[in-house]
């Protein structure tokens, strides 16, 4: 059998080197399509571009250099990775900004009654145990006391709910009846505040401010 001759040479020795040429090529051309496919795996997230990329280097080491040249610079690992160190930096910015006197932005702990730059109180102290509580506490989460001056606004808030829940049940009824709830008080008031308060004497009578007694019933 005669050996295949390429440009007419008919040396077997450059021949045979001739076929490992082409071989290496071919490996070659079939290598760099799997790595741009596999490289646009790692960098491209839609399937569909990752599609035309490899279409890209089926085109003899022609696509597979513009591939490289309009790729992604970063894998998307790399990219995932950057976002999480990107929100846990934010949390500690959060937890720094909470660290911070509201009124001087100087830096505080967690148990600080007052900011030692601004001197502005921060917190207010259990009159049981004497921790510092927070201002959205209603009671003292060590000893289990009430938190004074939270007792009025906390009525406050269960009247308006009440109040909230009649006009949702009676509609415009509800509202007369405020107003006239409204007016009671508005009326009751002034009688209060303008009956003048009366002293103790001995033997069961009062006195007016006035200086006459009054009949004891």
């Amino acid at each position: 059998m005669v050996p295949l001759a390429y440009f007419g040479i008919e040396s077997s020795g450059l021949n045979l080197a001739v076929d490992l040429l082409i071989l290496f090529v071919v490996v070659l051309y079939f290598s760099l399509i799997y790595w741009t496919y596999a490289d646009a795996r790692r960098r491209i997230l839609d399937p569909m571009l990752i599609g035309c990329a490899t279409a890209a280097s089926l085109f003899p080491f022609v696509g597979t250099m513009i591939y490289v040249i309009l790729r992604p610079p970063e894998y998307l690992e790399d990219v995932h990775e950057r976002e999480l160190e990107m929100q846990a930096a934010e949390a500690r910015l959060h937890q720094l900004d909470q660290m911070l006197c509201p009124h001087c932005d100087y830096r505080i702990e967690r148990d600080f009654v007052r900011c030692p730059s601004c001197l502005r109180k921060l917190k207010e102290r259990c009159v049981n145990c004497s921790r510092p509580l927070d201002r959205a506490w209603t009671i003292c989460p060590y000893c289990e006391a009430d938190v004074p001056g939270l007792s009025a606004p906390r009525s406050r808030r269960r009247r308006a709910a009440v109040l909230e829940n009649e006009r949702a049940e009676f509609g415009a009824d509800a509202e007369a009846l405020d107003s006239a709830r409204e007016a009671a008080e508005e009326e009751v008031e002034p009688i209060v505040a303008s009956e003048p308060a009366t002293t103790p004497r001995r033997g069961g009578r009062s006195t007016r401010p006035s200086g006459r007694p009054r009949p004891s019933s």
